[in-house]
């Protein structure tokens, strides 16, 4: 089978097995018309079982294996889990808490990215690999280290933190301003006085602590870009990337991060299973949002996702028969340029033995892995032509690849008509913990979002630097954290035609955190036509029912709306949600999180308001659309079976509506 461009496969650890076993892996694989498979990402005691003294032996024969059987390799660099003999030299390149505490050896990711014994021995290993399996005919993607996101708070950190922030800050005036330092006596008299964002007595200093993540992103990313660039070194036409794990704990700014990649590439991993149809398209709604903007023009690639379970609250539920393969054409109908999985043979044994794999413990008669075939015949079958998202503002037609799969950057930019905020670096900021109440930023973000998708509108996840001319309808959610550069774009996107939906807690503060003063959103109060005097966060399970019998819980805020139409009031005749014309366009200002059904009903007024359609109307339920390069794909997450247009779909099938 000849290699394609097409990614279909999983991580594959053959240094856990002995050779009969890889070689029935291989056969698996092509049976299944598997065309990638990651290895390495954990090996590099494997490879170098003492420094400086390299075992390539057992990977040559791994890499000729996946060649001659027709599978390409995605070949990682093994720099999230340093060897032993590395951590026994160097304790000091070991993690350290925020309580001080140093971490010891026995996990992954047991290294400081800012120590430099550890980006030394990184840099040998990767220009090691480089050298040997820069020309390798299997080799079709570098994949740098895995799943950037370990926090440190040692002494390296501490000196290379004192050095990013007088590059960001230029002067220790600066620095106490921005840090508003005369708060609690902080103002520093000297740059060695300034440390990382250690455990404290009661509060710590927000802005210290949000400097520290952006400081930890671009740390990771300099150790990211020492690697890619080694491998381009020797092979300056290879492909490179690195998976990124998304979540709130892991401080790596993606957006920024994707300028760097050659192709995106994200582990997703739901947290339910009945949210998984709607957790997955928010996922590939973003990556491919990041792609876009970073100038990649929309592919991206779904480089793990789990093939049999999704873990809820500790808890590993069964997928349903037939969800394989639904989840994984609905990433690729959003411009994933494949399905990878984690992993392809369970361990028997180690800290991830329960993870779910394509070939679990009980052998190739699981329906995992026939599962896995199925859907490998039924891209095969039709010739590789996946789907692929395309935007309604960008109609050229797409090129494609080997067996006609859709090329590298052949994707359009974008899903449809309308376009959610989504800024991770304002998820940090109202992630701290001195807010009014706790925020949830990303789960408010994935509520818009679903409400959208449910209803059935195509729907791109944009960062502040994506473009925004072309969306007739763009959701703010939560914009805590607005620079002024941004608050100009959004003013500027709805002068020029926009219809901007702009929530509660945006606008608030600036990039340092500081609060614009004079009543919120002070970015955008002036053009919202409103001014927020108080915010007044409802307890749990308080209800409020506004003027339009639409329900509230959660958030509530007084404001009045002297430059704005009020749409729905509170039961004391506050203004709850606003309208304003500005310019060309409209901005409206949500005060309250609103229940699912009354956010469905706003977005269907002002989507119809802004001429934004559903792909089709009125879809039951649990059904999704999907426009692609080759008409409109169904999905049906339900029991049952449904017509539509005609067409009847079975439970948990998927079909495709050609184009009129």
């Amino acid at each position: 089978m000849p290699t394609k461009p097409f990614f279909l496969g999983a991580d594959w650890n053959p240094e856990q097995w002995p050779e009969q076993v890889r070689a029935e892996d291989l056969a698996l694989m092509r049976e299944a018309r598997v065309t990638a498979a990651t290895v390495g990402v954990f090996s590099w005691s494997r490879l170098e079982p003492s420094p400086g003294v390299y075992e390539f032996g057992w990977l040559d024969r791994v890499l000729d294996g996946l060649h001659d059987n027709g599978i390409g390799a995605v070949l990682a660099t093994p720099t999230a889990s340093p060897p032993p003999w590395f951590t026994l030299a160097h304790p000091d390149a070991l993690a350290m808490r925020r309580d001080g505490v140093r971490l010891v050896h026995g996990s992954r990711d047991t290294y400081c990215v800012n120590a430099p014994a550890y980006r030394a021995a990184s840099l040998r290993i990767v220009s090691a690999l480089a050298e040997r399996y820069a020309r390798h005919p299997a080799v079709r993607l570098w994949h740098v280290h895995n799943e950037y996101g370990t926090w440190c708070f040692c002494d390296h950190c501490g000196r290379a933190f004192r050095s990013w922030l007088r590059e960001r800050h230029g002067t220790l005036d600066a620095l106490n301003d921005a840090w508003t330092a005369d708060f609690w006596s902080q103002r520093h008299t000297d740059w060695a006085q300034v440390l990382p964002p250690r455990a404290t007595q009661y509060l710590g200093n927000p802005t210290q602590e949000l400097d520290y993540r952006r400081f930890l992103s671009d740390s990771m990313l300099s150790a990211y870009t020492e690697q890619r660039d080694a491998i381009k070194a020797v092979a300056p036409d290879g492909q490179v990337t690195t998976n990124f794990v998304l979540g709130g704990w892991v401080p790596v700014d993606h957006a920024r991060w994707s300028r760097e990649v050659d192709l995106v590439a994200i582990d997703h991993y739901p947290s339910t299973l009945d949210g998984t149809p709607a957790e997955s398209a928010f996922a590939a709604d973003t990556a491919r949002g990041w792609s876009a903007a970073a100038g990649h023009g929309g592919p991206w690639l779904l480089m793990e996702h789990a093939p049999a379970h999704v873990t809820e609250h500790g808890v590993q539920r069964r997928k349903p028969p037939g969800m394989l393969a639904r989840i994984a054409l609905g990433h690729i109908a959003r411009g994933s340029q494949g399905a990878m999985y984690f992993q392809w043979r369970a361990s028997a044994g180690g800290a991830e033995q329960w993870h779910s794999a394509i070939v679990p413990h009980t052998g190739p008669t699981a329906r995992t892995y026939h599962e896995l075939r199925a859907l490998g015949e039924t891209l095969a079958a039709s010739e590789g032509r996946a789907p692929s998202c395309r935007s309604a503002y960008k109609k050229a037609p797409f090129p494609t690849g080997e067996a006609g799969l859709p090329a590298a950057g052949a994707a359009g930019a974008g899903g449809g008509e309308v376009a959610v905020w989504f800024d991770e670096v304002c998820g940090w900021a109202v992630g701290a913990s001195h807010l009014p109440a706790p925020v949830d930023y990303q789960g408010i973000v994935e509520g818009w979002h679903r409400a959208l998708w449910r209803r059935g509108y195509p729907v791109d996840v944009v960062p502040p630097t994506a473009t925004l001319a072309g969306y007739r309808v763009l959701v703010v959610p939560a914009a805590y954290l607005l620079t002024d550069e941004s608050a100009r774009r959004l003013d500027e996107y709805t002068r020029e035609g926009g219809h901007l939906v702009v929530t509660y807690l945006s606008g608030i503060v600036d990039e340092h955190l500081r609060v614009r003063v004079g009543g919120y959103p002070g970015a955008l109060r002036d053009m919202l036509g409103i001014r927020v005097e108080e915010f007044d966060p409802l307890p749990p399970g308080a209800v409020v029912t506004l003027d339009t019998g639409d329900l509230v819980t959660g958030w509530t805020e007084h404001l009045t709306a002297p430059g704005a139409a009020v749409l729905a009031r509170y039961p004391d005749g506050r203004p709850a949600v606003t309208r304003r014309e500005h310019g060309a366009g409209r901005a409206y200002y949500v005060s309250c999180d609103l229940d699912e059904a009354a956010t469905a009903r706003l977005l269907d007024g002002i989507c119809a308001a802004a001429g934004a359609a559903p792909i089709l109307p009125g879809l039951p339920d649990g059904v999704e659309a999907v426009r692609t390069q080759d008409g409109v794909w169904l999905f049906n997450h339900t029991d049952e079976p449904h017509e539509i247009a005609g067409r009847l779909i079975a439970r948990g099938d998927v079909t495709r509506l050609p184009l009129a």
